[in-house]
């Protein structure tokens, strides 16, 4: 095994991870006098707020990623490496990847968070989640093949079942998901079919809480179900999915259970940390909770290590108002760049206040000329919302070509609601990804037809 040695004059940061959270962490320390090793198991950075317009035809997957030595070309003292860690020494203040050894002086670990199925994981094949590009690939396939599908079917029920799509959970994802397969079927695909008329698309959305977008105001979470439930979907609050099973949801009201029929199955609730941070509680003995987050100090260090670092989706700071920070974009952004300017107060002999969060707010978008905008100083709904929402992400968008192309392609599709991404991609043939679930039994027909989705 290759042990890599940087110059033993300059403080090497390694980071682990090339999302938000690592991504600005080694941009701030671009300048600085260090050496910044940044570790990746992909060679490009994902715009994760996006992926669902992937998995909905309105983007294609290379629209929201940046490779990362196109990023640091200009970054001279950045070296990113194509690898994943297996393991770190923080005795010998070391990383381990498969075929080398990274020392390191300070170690950021920002290796995000996957999907939790709630000890449910033969559930995952059953209902993909949506965290990285091959997801959103394999929902697109998912949800263009059960049209396609359709169309072919004789059997009405199976038709049915075709036609009905099932999201778990109702956070932005699960809304901004339901609000696009809305606007596939009602709009987009509706003169695109010959023996289906694609407004029998049922929709609907389950949520485990009172009520949908429940990290904004209770009023932008009633307007956010009122609007799509006038796009079609069905939102169901307070309901818990008791099983997931040859094509069958099963859920919890109160103390009712009912099922549906439903070919498509989305996952959008629940996370975990990655493996990362079960690797970094074995070695060092710092806690995590119950979603295998990382419980992080105020400066966002781990427990008896100054020199280790956790950020963005993987860490637990619950130092601001009791409650952990969410799993979002400009969380981890601003985690990494307090991380890059600690270290470099560090090198002067100085420190920083501890990591305080600015929550600029949160937003979520419905459906065209839809979405809602939670501000600490103002609250929007709406057209106007929606184009705060486009404004915000396009900001966010790191290349300026990448943003020039996501402009193109949205105004594109807004002038003419045409989804130019709509690809059917996998080696599996058509007819192959019919059986990957079982037909609906007939036992369960009667169910599908007492159930109707959206009264």
């Amino acid at each position: 095994m290759v042990v890599v040695h940087e110059n033993n004059e300059l403080h090497n940061v390694v980071i682990i991870g090339g999302g938000f959270g690592g991504l600005y962490t080694a941009k701030t320390l671009a300048k600085a006098n260090v050496n910044v090793t940044l570790i990746d198991k992909r060679n490009f950075h994902l715009f994760q707020p996006l992926l669902y317009q992937v998995a909905t035809g309105t983007l294609s997957p290379s629209d929201i990623s940046s490779p990362l030595r196109a990023v640091f070309r200009k970054s001279k003292n950045t070296k990113v490496l194509l690898g994943e860690v297996n393991d770190i020494d923080p005795e010998a203040k070391e990383v381990i990847l498969r075929d080398r050894i990274i020392p390191y002086d300070t170690l950021i670990v920002a290796t995000g968070a996957n999907h939790s199925y709630y000890g449910h994981d033969n559930w995952r094949p059953l209902a993909p989640g949506l965290k990285i590009v091959e997801d959103a690939i394999e929902i697109r396939r998912r949800i263009f093949s059960a049209f396609e599908a359709a169309e072919k079917e004789s059997d009405p029920e199976l038709r049915r079942a075709w036609l009905t799509f099932v999201i778990v959970g109702a956070g932005p994802t699960g809304v901004e998901l339901a609000g696009a397969i809305s606007e596939l079927a009602y709009k987009t695909l509706n003169d695109d079919f010959r023996n289906i008329d694609t407004s029998e698309t049922k929709i609907l959305l389950l949520q485990g809480g009172d009520r949908i977008l429940p990290h904004m105001v209770p009023k932008l979470s009633k307007v956010a179900k009122v609007s799509l439930e006038k796009l079609g979907v069905d939102t169901q609050t307070n309901t818990r999915v008791t099983n997931i099973e040859n094509d069958i949801v099963t859920f919890k009201q109160g103390d009712q259970v009912q099922e549906i029929a439903s070919k498509t199955i989305l996952w959008a609730a629940g996370v975990k940390g990655s493996a990362l941070g079960q690797v970094l509680a074995n070695r060092t003995g710092v806690e995590c909770d119950r979603s295998g987050r990382v419980i992080v100090e105020p400066d966002l260090t781990i427990k008896g290590y100054k020199n280790i670092f956790v950020i963005g989706d993987l860490g637990n700071f619950s130092h601001q108002d009791g409650k952990p920070l969410p799993g979002v974009a400009p969380v981890a952004k601003q985690e990494g760049e307090y991380v890059a300017k600690l270290i470099k107060k560090r090198l002067q002999g100085k420190t920083l206040p501890q990591f305080r969060y600015n929550d600029v707010g949160s937003l979520a978008m419905i459906g065209k000329n839809l979405a809602v905008v939670d501000l600490s100083f103002i609250k929007l709904q709406g057209f106007l919302a929606w184009i705060f929402w486009l404004v915000v992400h396009i900001y966010f968008l790191i290349e300026f070509d990448t943003k020039l192309l996501v402009v193109f392609q949205w105004a594109w599709n807004y002038l003419t609601r045409s989804r130019r991404s709509r690809l059917i991609t996998g080696r599996e043939a058509f007819e192959d990804a019919k059986t990957v679930t079982n037909d609906v039994p007939s036992t369960t027909r009667k169910m599908q037809d007492t159930y109707k989705v959206g009264v």
